[in-house]
């Protein structure tokens, strides 16, 4: 039987070194403001990016649920922030309106 450890640790390898060697290279330098703003807008892309993906592939049966989802999530964010507790409020909000009886 072939043995897959040293291709998963190879993996591990080559996955690993391009999100390390930057954070090891820049830590010390202080970026420019302009980048620095750039990379505080990525988690809010990927929430939109998710939740605009989620919206399209929305059957219509569940409308309802989605622009619920949609609104929460908006909401959460724009007064609360936070990539994480987003996501989870909408996630615990669409789950409810899905079980509400005749939705």
């Amino acid at each position: 039987m072939t043995s897959y450890l040293p291709l998963i640790i190879g993996m591990m390898i080559v996955t690993y070194l391009p999100r390390l060697l930057p954070w090891v290279v820049l830590s010390e330098r202080p970026l420019h403001p302009l980048i620095r703003k750039f990379l505080l807008c990525i988690p809010d892309t990927a929430l939109g990016a998710l939740i605009v993906r989620g919206a399209m592939e929305a059957t219509s049966e569940m409308a309802t649920a989605t622009l619920v989802g949609i609104g929460v999530s908006a909401l959460c964010s724009w007064f609360k922030g936070g990539l994480t507790l987003s996501v989870v409020v909408s996630i615990i909000a669409v789950f409810l309106i899905l079980k509400i009886p005749g939705q």
